[in-house]
């Protein structure tokens, strides 16, 4: 995160490495049954890739299916120049991962209340169940993990471009931790 000046106010900002992405194989109907294409994020180093990754040598591949996979060609670069300023996208990645919760806080639950006998249970849930159907019910809010889910944050807006560091500033947060990879999607 960062922040930016505009029109006298303080504008909160992500900074977000956008590329260059390489075209690394495009799917089409007639040989593979389906239409896509994978791109290629981070390429590895020398002698790191095995004999099976040969033109794929990257640390992060992603497929995406698209309509028409034959204006695509391999080998082509995809970076921030697809982008414009002002435009509004979708980035989607993995939140941020919080291991084994309460349900307290987990779920927002209020707990017991501090009188009548709940002497070191202020942080339970309380009952979980009745007399009938004797189980617990499917979906009951309960201790669990929590985080490490995909989310997608929409209407964000894009305020600046680097082209020569391939760097998005867009206004706002994105889902996840630092160094995560994220998925932009422009709104038509």
């Amino acid at each position: 995160m960062s922040q930016i000046w505009d029109n006298d106010m303080l504008m909160p900002v992500t900074l977000v490495e956008a590329g260059p992405c390489i075209i690394t194989q495009v799917k089409t109907k007639e040989k593979d049954g389906y239409q896509a294409v994978q791109f290629g994020f981070e390429s590895l180093k020398e002698g790191k890739a095995r004999k099976d990754q040969k033109g794929k040598e990257f640390k992060n591949l992603k497929e995406f299916s698209v309509a028409d996979s034959s204006i695509y060609n391999l080998g082509d670069e995809v970076n921030v120049s697809s982008f414009a300023e002002g435009q509004k996208i979708d980035v989607k990645g993995l939140a941020k991962g919080k291991g084994y919760q309460g349900a307290i806080k987990r779920f927002h639950t209020s707990g017991l209340s501090k009188s009548h006998g709940t002497k070191g249970k202020f942080r339970c849930t309380g009952s979980i169940g009745s007399r009938w159907p004797q189980r617990v019910i499917k979906g009951k809010k309960m201790a669990g993990r929590m985080g490490s889910e995909t989310i997608t944050t929409k209407n964000l807006t894009i305020v600046k471009i680097d082209k020569e560091a391939n760097i998005l500033a867009i206004r706002g947060a994105v889902p996840g931790r630092p160094g995560i990879l994220l998925q932009i999607f422009s709104k038509n």
